[in-house]
């Protein structure tokens, strides 16, 4: 039987991954409700405003019924910060803190700056507040995509060539065509373009630096793209994700039917292991805890290349972990309690 305990569900934020967020965050939300817990919805950025913070946990109230699917486009950031009376001055909203130091732990759903850089992490900890993911070191670490594709290469990971561009830089020459540019600390795929002549280039590092003063420009990959969970440094199975039609953007990755996604993955054994060990090597070279999801891509001569860790991997209807905690008989409801049991042992 599970110990009923002060849950709070960390969501929403001003990324342009909020969206996703809110929809982890109600998903989470109620699978530890219905696993008995006491849980609150919380958007880190706009927070509760009642008078009432001390009997939050105990308040009889569906915080996710106004939380609908994610659309096709970035969310409006710029109309969520209207909503705040302070004139966004903290970014946490009112009572975030104390409601988060009153739990038992804090369900991290949120996803994209500052959710998944570390800062909020650091915070946390001088607070002593017990939160799911992994710490601010490696969140910083993994964030930060030119720094991760450095220590990639440090440890003999094997990952695309590229480099990291800051606006003003020299962009002439760099990777040959066709290329990938992303937003150096984004997420999503939010930012990311391929590239096969100078034209498009110009227009992705163009949208590149609509997001990041940082964009990393790197080998494109022709080939089948695969992700693997690592939950306390084990892996999970390996799941292939196949988009209908383009790559795995923004919209193949949150509506429903655009991706034909496949766990376990159809491979060799060989592959197979080798997939989740290069997974578990990553979790160790990043100094990641509790649980976090590496993206694969393996060319037409099945070289594996590792693409990113993704420290607080998405939980919606129609994200890949779940998919892969479910193919070894873990449902939603259990993987959530496996990682809060896992991060209240750290």
């Amino acid at each position: 039987m599970v110990m009923s305990m002060k849950v709070v569900v960390l969501t929403g934020g001003i990324s342009t991954e909020r969206d996703v967020s809110l929809s982890s965050g109600k998903m989470i939300y109620e699978a530890v409700k219905k696993n008995g817990h006491r849980a609150v919805l919380l958007d880190v950025y706009l927070g509760y405003e009642g008078d009432d913070v001390e009997k939050v946990f105990d308040k009889e109230e569906d915080w996710a019924k106004e939380i609908g699917a994610i659309g096709e486009d970035n969310p409006d950031i710029e109309a969520v910060k209207a909503l705040r009376p302070d004139g966004e001055k903290n970014f946490f909203g009112p009572n975030v803190i104390a409601i988060c130091q009153a739990a038992d732990v804090v369900f991290m759903a949120l996803h994209g700056e500052n959710g998944e850089n570390g800062k909020i992490q650091a915070c946390f900890d001088l607070m002593g507040i017990v939160y799911t993911g992994t710490d601010y070191v490696s969140s910083a670490l993994c964030m930060d995509k030119g720094l991760a594709k450095e220590l990639f290469d440090y440890h003999g990971i094997p990952t695309p060539k590229g480099i990291c561009l800051k606006k003003g830089d020299d962009y002439e020459g760099t990777i040959p065509f066709p290329c990938v540019v992303k937003s150096c600390c984004g997420g999503s795929s939010v930012g990311v373009c391929i590239a096969k002549n100078e034209e498009e280039y110009g227009a992705a590092l163009e949208e590149g630096f609509r997001y990041d003063d940082k964009v990393v420009v790197e080998q494109y990959i022709k080939g089948r793209e695969f992700s693997v969970g690592v939950m306390d440094g084990k892996a999970l199975p390996v799941i292939e994700i196949a988009p209908i039609s383009g790559f795995y953007d923004y919209k193949n990755k949150y509506q429903a039917g655009s991706a034909v996604e496949t766990c376990p993955a159809h491979l060799s054994e060989r592959k197979t292991k080798e997939l989740q060990h290069l997974a578990e090597r990553v979790f160790q070279v990043l100094r990641l805890k509790n649980y976090a999801r590496m993206d694969f891509m393996m060319n037409e001569e099945e070289e594996i290349f590792c693409l990113e860790a993704n420290t607080l991997p998405g939980m919606t209807p129609t994200s890949l972990l779940p998919q892969e905690a479910q193919a070894v008989g873990i449902d939603y409801g259990q993987l959530c309690e496996k990682i809060m049991e896992s991060a209240l042992k750290d």
